[in-house]
């Protein structure tokens, strides 16, 4: 086969990239390789920027997240067993967010491309990208028990940090700055009730703690502990009781969340990650395959999208007028809203969470700057419009 655009992961860089592409006439093929029921499953965090949303709505797969979708307009700090709302429309000109779960994001653009879109092929395993720096690259893949190839003008590679289309970009011009994180987030879901309207971040002597919600009946919860802790040596009542105590305030001593079957349970590493330059010939990188962030600033699948709303814009000009310029400026034009991402999902964990050496000095260091954020319009506006996300580049 031969296609315009080959995008390797049907992940939702990868989905949202080829509808893109199809409402402006640019034709693809996205190849997974897992099985569609596997890609629909996979839980991942769901917090939209309102670009996020905005660009879902333009694409025709905003009509059931804005139904069964949750706006938030701020978020609760806790710190030094008391809490602040940031409110974010009055910070930021009336940006908010949406809470909608990126599985089902995935099952919306699944349902699009199927209906409407170029091929989507699960079960379809990428073994190598060649031809970078030729006219016509090449994925070979292994689909239906044949090995394939697809030749294509351009390929995306949206399969993730340990997919194959990466390692398409040299070593020898490749640059990767990463960070790994002296702590992780033991995860889980729970059929109970949020614990707040908004998502609440919590700071406290016994480490971090955030609520969120997959719903108004399921909660998603996290707590702050040790790289390499086993998920099973946390009982499920063990679990309330510590949230309990990290959200704890003194304005309201008796709160307890309200608790409930726990369904899932998972401990997940933290990092950052980015690899220099996103592009290489006629091979692009976009979302986890060119940067990964922690977890606490919401910014993973919210930077997949602003890339792949630059990759589009830049493929739909060369469409119209055989001009390569945003082309070639795609990985600079993306790696200046990585690098501010990255910036705050970095601010945002070192901040909130207690590194196991830290001092009583950096502690207070922490407190003063959560302090600073409460009392001051200026400090809360540049975190809430980090939060919301910052304008795409055009």
């Amino acid at each position: 086969m031969h296609t315009t655009v080959g995008i390797v992961g049907a992940g939702p860089a990868g989905l949202l990239l080829a509808r893109l592409l199809h409402n402006a006439g640019i034709d693809s093929v996205v190849l997974e390789r897992r099985d569609r029921a596997y890609v629909e499953q996979r839980q991942r965090a769901g917090m939209l920027e309102q670009a996020t949303a905005d660009a879902l709505r333009a694409a025709g797969a905003g009509a059931r997240m804005d139904r069964e979708g949750m706006p938030h307009h701020g978020i609760e700090l806790r710190f030094g067993r008391r809490a602040h709302r940031i409110d974010f429309p009055s910070l930021t000109g009336g940006r908010s967010v949406m809470v909608y779960a990126q599985t089902e994001v995935v099952k919306d653009l699944i349902a699009l491309q199927l209906a409407h879109g170029g091929p989507l092929l699960f079960d379809a395993e990428v073994t190598s990208v060649e031809g970078a720096d030729s006219d016509s690259p090449a994925i070979r893949y292994l689909h239906e028990g044949r090995e394939q190839t697809l030749t294509c003008d351009y390929v995306i590679g949206c399969d993730g940090f340990h997919g194959v289309a990466r390692h398409a970009i040299p070593a020898s011009v490749r640059t990767v700055y990463e960070r790994t994180y002296p702590y992780s987030w033991l995860g889980i879901l729970a059929e109970a009730p949020p614990v707040y309207a908004e998502l609440v971040y919590a700071h406290s002597e016994r480490g971090f703690a955030l609520a969120s919600m997959r719903s108004a009946t399921v909660s998603r919860l996290y707590l702050q502990v040790p790289n390499g802790t086993d998920p099973a040596h946390w009982s499920d009542g063990r679990i309330w009781d510590e949230l309990d105590a990290r959200f704890a305030t003194d304005g309201d001593p008796g709160w307890k969340l309200e608790r409930g079957p726990v369904t899932s349970k998972a401990v997940l590493p933290m990092r950052s990650h980015v690899v220099e330059p996103m592009r290489h010939g006629r091979v692009f990188l976009a979302g986890d395959a060119a940067h990964i962030v922690p977890p606490t600033g919401a910014k993973g699948l919210n930077l997949a999208a602003a890339d792949v709303i630059v990759l589009a814009r830049a493929l739909a000009l060369w469409r119209r007028t055989g001009s390569t310029r945003l082309l070639d400026a795609y990985s600079d034009t993306c790696l200046r809203r990585v690098w501010r991402a990255e910036h705050f999902s970095y601010f945002m964990t070192t901040t909130l969470h207690t590194d196991p050496a830290q001092s009583a000095f950096e502690t207070r260091l922490q407190l003063s700057q959560l302090e600073r954020v409460a009392a001051s319009p200026h400090a809360a506006a540049e975190l809430a419009e980090n939060y919301t996300g910052l304008p795409l580049a055009h």
